[in-house]
């Protein structure tokens, strides 16, 4: 019998037993279409936390003071840096001249706690950040309107200050440009007065990723970016020392011997510091670590939904030895007229592959929406690649081949005199 017979017998089985087919399919069609929704979802999760981690800067290498030997067993609090244990800006300059063929921005930022601006009955709340001009490149700051803190603000220690839009729409809620404007923002126990001469884009942390915070647009607090000059006068924090700074590389720097080269350059300020050392740490290597977890876990849970692949497939195997008993007689008669063992085998793998793929083509369309009603749910929609499509189904087909060989070898090995004897 040839191949295509075999197809066609097989597909009139199918047809003169819906009902018992399509639960026969039904451990087949679950553990496909579980597969694929998982991995669709998993894969536009992956997709979606690296994308936004590139938006905090893919290419930022965080270089900071730390305690020479600290660890988690280490009894006791840990020692406080003093002025001599800080990067000063004579050696942040010095680096970035050393290496400026490697450097596309250097961040100096220096928080100022939270505060509010207040006119009449409107406010804003606000967090008061200083920065210099690199702040912006490397983390991101897309601006709507006006300009971002300069090297003359800076400079000058000028009262200058960067909004975000929603700071706009709540203290200038029947518009008009803000920019010139003046601010009152109370920042701790003073308040001090700023012209506005940028706004730039409020984007939620976590909202790329469909969990947002969900605060409402008039208690919202954004940051608000002034010259780090100027803050450090506010606060009274030391000028021009700093515990931290953010380098943004060149993307086609080796992240790996950039930071053995920053760590080296600081490393000779401190090799007389017993107490404290500079280390690095880049965006890069936690973006690599993340995808790696994701990528596991959604293989992880794939394989776990997979075992039920493994239950239709003794589905499978349970309903072709019921079909081989069923046609004991047709198999005699068979045998009878001359069909060989390998013939009547390749009958009944044949109709248990045929069983499993058009178990798998519909577990692949019912899989291809449950990915996509999943991920859009979560905020990020995403359909699964064309590879594991076809694996899907490649896989469901092998497993009708694995499960199905017993019966058929079974029906092919039946004797033709007791097969036409049977009742």
């Amino acid at each position: 019998m040839h191949l295509l017979e075999n197809i066609q017998l097989a597909l009139e089985g199918l047809r003169a037993n819906k009902m018992r087919s399509l639960l026969t399919m039904l451990g087949i069609i679950i553990g496909i279409s579980a597969v694929i929704g998982i991995v669709t979802v998993g894969n536009s999760m992956t997709h979606a936390v690296t994308d936004q981690m590139q938006a905090l800067g893919a290419t930022n290498i965080i270089v900071n003071v730390q305690q020479r030997g600290g660890g988690m067993m280490d009894m006791g609090p840990p020692p406080t840096p003093t002025e001599s244990d800080m990067i000063t800006e004579e050696m942040i300059e010095q680096f970035a001249a050393l290496h400026a063929q490697y450097i596309t921005a250097i961040s100096l930022s220096a928080a100022g706690g939270n505060g509010r601006a207040e006119e009449g009955r409107l406010f804003a709340n606000v967090s008061a950040i200083g920065v210099n001009p690199g702040f912006a490149l490397a983390n991101n700051v897309e601006m709507l309107n006006g300009r971002f803190i300069n090297d003359g603000d800076v400079l000058s220690r000028r009262y200058t200050a960067v909004v975000s839009h929603r700071f706009v729409e709540n203290m200038f809620p029947h518009g008009g440009d803000p920019l010139g404007q003046e601010v009152r923002v109370n920042i701790g126990a003073s308040a001090q007065t700023f012209v506005i001469v940028g706004v730039y884009e409020h984007i939620p942390m976590g909202a790329g990723m469909g969990f947002g915070p969900a605060a409402d647009n008039i208690n919202i607090r954004t940051d608000m970016y002034i010259p780090i000059t100027t803050m450090n006068m506010i606060t009274g924090a030391t000028p021009r020392q700093y515990l931290m700074f953010t380098v943004m590389a060149e993307p086609t720097v080796d992240f790996n011997v950039f930071e053995g080269q920053i760590r080296r350059f600081f490393g000779t300020f401190y090799q007389n510091n017993p107490r404290f050392t500079v280390t690095t740490f880049s965006m890069d290597m936690m973006l690599n670590a993340t995808e790696e977890i994701m990528g596991t876990l959604a293989v992880a849970v794939a394989v776990i939904a997979g075992i039920s692949l493994i239950v239709g497939g003794v589905g499978v195997m349970n309903i072709m030895l019921v079909s081989v008993t069923e046609r004991t007689r047709e198999i005699g008669t068979r045998k009878a007229l001359g069909a060989r063992n390998i013939s009547i085998r390749i009958q009944f793998v044949v109709e248990a592959i045929i069983i499993c793929a058009i178990g798998g083509i519909l577990g692949v369309i019912l899989g291809v929406i449950m990915g996509y009603v999943g991920s859009m749910l979560l905020g990020f929609p995403g359909f699964p690649s064309i590879d594991i499509i076809i694996i899907a189904v490649v896989f469901s087909m092998m497993i009708g081949l694995f499960f199905g060989y017993y019966p058929a070898n079974k029906a092919a090995k039946l004797d033709p005199i007791e097969a036409l004897r049977y009742e």
